[in-house]
Parts: C-alpha cells; sequence; structure tokens
C-alpha cells in the first residue's frame, strides 16, 4: 500500500457483502456506563457500539475524544477510537442494501444510486485527517460555552469510496451551478429547528480529493463515524464531513440555510482571532484548517525521572497542505530545534514527529510547533473567538524534573 503523489492509495476494496456483514454487527447505541475518569477530571466510558474507551463529552447525541495517547500508537487512528461528534440524534441501524443516496437540484438527471450503483465507479482511497471545528474548546481562556474537547476531537485515517465529482457527473450539473449541499440521516429534535445540511463551493466539490466514502482503516465505516456513507473533505473541518449521507443537492445560488449563513462562523481574520469582550466584527465560515502540532506521549504537568534525553513523540498536519517541518522547543519558545520527521503518508494525513531534549532537574515548558509546505508557522501564542473554532496556537506542556 503506497500513496501517489496526491496522498491517494492503492488499496484492498470493501465489498457490498462486508458492508452489509458491518451493519448487522453493529449493536443500537448502548446506554453510557462510566468508567474511571481521564486525569480525574473527564468521565471514560466504553460503552458505545463498535467503540473502544473513549473520553466522554456527550451521551445523546454522542460526542466522544480520542485520548491523545491513542495518537502516540500509529498514524492512523484506530477506527475504534476515532472521536463522534453528533449535532443530532441518528438511526442506531442503517441497512446498505436498502440505503439509497439522492441526487438532484440544478442538474440534469435527478439520481437515486444504491451503493451496488457506487461501487462501479472508480475507487479511491485518501489518507486525511478529520478535526472538529472545535477541537481544544476546553482549552481556551476565558472559557467558552460548548462541547469542552480537549486534543483529542480529530483523527486520522484512510478513507476509501469514490471521488464526488464522479458522482455528480452522472446526474450532470447544468451551468451557472454555485454550491453543492449535503444532508444525511440525522434528524432534529424538534420539528421546527433546521436539518442538519453543509455546502461546499461548486469548484471545491468538483475537485479530485473531495471523497464519498464508505470505507475507514480497510474496514467499513463505524455506524457512529457516519455508516453506510460520508463524505470526506480533506484539509477541511469535519463539519462539511456530512455523516450517514444521503442527500446531495446542486445549488444555482448560495446556501442561505442556517448551517452555512448562522452556524460556524469565526472571525474573519487569517488567525480566527478576536478579544474577548469586544463587539463582534465580520465573520466568515469555518473553511480549511491550519498547520498544528501536538506533542502525545507526555502530558501537561507530567513528572518525569532524570535522564540524559527526554524523548518527545506527536502528530503533526498542515491543514490544507503537507507538514514541511516540526520543531521543538524545551525552554516556552525562546530557542527551537527540528524534529525528525517520520513517512509521509499524503498532504492531508497525520505526520508523525519525534525529537528528544536534554532536561535538566527542574520545571520547563515543552513547545511542538508546525510549519506547513505551504510556510504557513504555527502561531506561538493561541486564538480566541467566542464560539471557539479553529484553535491553531501552540500547546504548551509543562513537566517537572526529578
Amino acid at each position: 500500500m503506497a500513496p501517489d503523489g496526491g496522498g491517494r492509495y492503492t488499496f484492498p476494496m470493501l465489498t457490498r457483502r462486508a458492508l452489509i456483514a458491518s451493519a448487522l454487527a453493529a449493536p443500537a447505541a448502548a446506554q453510557v456506563d462510566l468508567g474511571f475518569a481521564d486525569n480525574g477530571l473527564r468521565p471514560i466510558t466504553r460503552a458505545f457500539p463498535q467503540k473502544g474507551e473513549m473520553i466522554l463529552q456527550r451521551s445523546t447525541p454522542p460526542l466522544l475524544e480520542t485520548p491523545l495517547s491513542v495518537f502516540d500508537e500509529a498514524d492512523f487512528t484506530p477506527n475504534d477510537r476515532f472521536f463522534v461528534r453528533w449535532h443530532y440524534p441518528f438511526p442506531t441501524s442503517v441497512d446498505p442494501a436498502k440505503h439509497r443516496l439522492r441526487i438532484g437540484g440544478h442538474v440534469g438527471k435527478v439520481l437515486s444510486l444504491s451503493l451496488a450503483d457506487l461501487a462501479r465507479l472508480p475507487r479511491v482511497a485518501i489518507a486525511a485527517v478529520n478535526q472538529c471545528a472545535g477541537n481544544g474548546r476546553g482549552l481556551f481562556n476565558p472559557r467558552i460555552a460548548g462541547a469542552q474537547w480537549g486534543n483529542g476531537a480529530m483523527g486520522n485515517a484512510l478513507w476509501e469510496g469514490v471521488r464526488l465529482k464522479d458522482v455528480l457527473a452522472l446526474a450532470g450539473v447544468k451551468g451557472g451551478a454555485v454550491a453543492v449541499r449535503f444532508g444525511g440521516l440525522d434528524t432534529p429534535l424538534v420539528e421546527a429547528a433546521p436539518d442538519f445540511e453543509k455546502s461546499l463551493p461548486i469548484d471545491h466539490a468538483l475537485t479530485d480529493d473531495v471523497l464519498i466514502a464508505w470505507g475507514m482503516n480497510g474496514q467499513p465505516l463505524p455506524l457512529l463515524n457516519g455508516f453506510p456513507l460520508r463524505l470526506v473533505v480533506p484539509g477541511w473541518y469535519s463539519t462539511y464531513w456530512v455523516k450517514m449521507l444521503d442527500s446531495i443537492e446542486v445549488l444555482d445560488k448560495a446556501d442561505a440555510g442556517y448551517w452555512m449563513a448562522k452556524a460556524y462562523l469565526q472571525p474573519a481574520n487569517p488567525l480566527a482571532d478576536a478579544v474577548p469582550g469586544a463587539p463582534a466584527g465580520p465573520r466568515v465560515p469555518v473553511t480549511n484548517m491550519r498547520p498544528r502540532a501536538v506533542i502525545t506521549n507526555i502530558a501537561d504537568n507530567a513528572k518525569l525521572p532524570q535522564r540524559g534525553f527526554t524523548p518527545v513523540r506527536g502528530v503533526a498536519f498542515g491543514g490544507d497542505y503537507g507538514v514541511a517541518t516540526v520543531e521543538l522547543s524545551a525552554d516556552g519558545g525562546a530557542n527551537w530545534v527540528p524534529a525528525q520527521l517520520g513517512r509521509d503518508l499524503g498532504r492531508y494525513s497525520f505526520r508523525r514527529f519525534l525529537g528528544a531534549l536534554m532536561l535538566p532537574p527542574g520545571r520547563h515548558v515543552i513547545m511542538a510547533r508546525a510549519t506547513s509546505a505551504a510556510g504557513v508557522m504555527q502561531p506561538l501564542n493561541q486564538n480566541w473567538n467566542p464560539s471557539g473554532y479553529n484553535r491553531a496556537g501552540v500547546d504548551p506542556v509543562r513537566v517537572e524534573i526529578a
């Protein structure tokens, strides 16, 4: 298995039989049974179908966070430890043999496609980070309402499916198309609430890298991660990665729906930064991710034994570009040394890093920062905004060497 220049892979493809077997094997959503607490503060659960030990943010609809230690183990995040984020309740079982993807709107032909229909199109796989726009919200200061994610509302997977543009070509996009809107099987809690629907600009929707995926790390999508189909938008935040995808609508005007016009908006500046308490300025939709490096083998406020060199490991990603460099600091950012990068799995993937720092006895602040292939460097200071989106500054890891 090896990527081409765009991060796409040749990969053993999933069969319809495998998809159906996965659906039958997945139990309905369970009641939450809390286990021990993460660092004594956040509850841990093992009670959700097809999921192992996860940090519980919310049970219904589920918000499950991946412990940082999981990212220290491999390039790809295991399916059973991959974070979960739903806005609305969703079906607890889906029959893949009956599932249909409807394509309509500003097209030449309205379609209703089965999984078998999709499987006749050219199949591709791409490695890409899926990250919630609110990842790290729980670390903002001042605090912000909403899911109090640490840095575990993200994951890296090898996504398998077909190109969105190939599906749209079957329907025939008409001239004058502006955007493509996507919806899934999740439904609002109250009748007046807007369906969760997101849209992409038509030019972005027709790029090679946007997929309709049924596979994840060589297995069918877990139910909680969008079985049987989900949109994959590499380089963009997961709000666009619509799960349990069942509808696509080509639009001849901008999407004025709630989830595009009013939700998931951030300050209209490159850092998505605002001053707490100041009047709100112009806002724009959250779209592409920014470069980040996250230390995964040392917890904040850890006490470590003295040794010649302290190993520092982590994962980095370049947002919508690849990772060019990762640097480490042992003195709060005054001085930096390069880390060694692991294998390159494509421009949208995690890239693991490894370094070693000489830390004498006492207290130290370790930092890791990434720079993308486009030359965008992770800022030393954290941004802030009232929605808690697009947090991408360097996270200090405080350690005591005894």
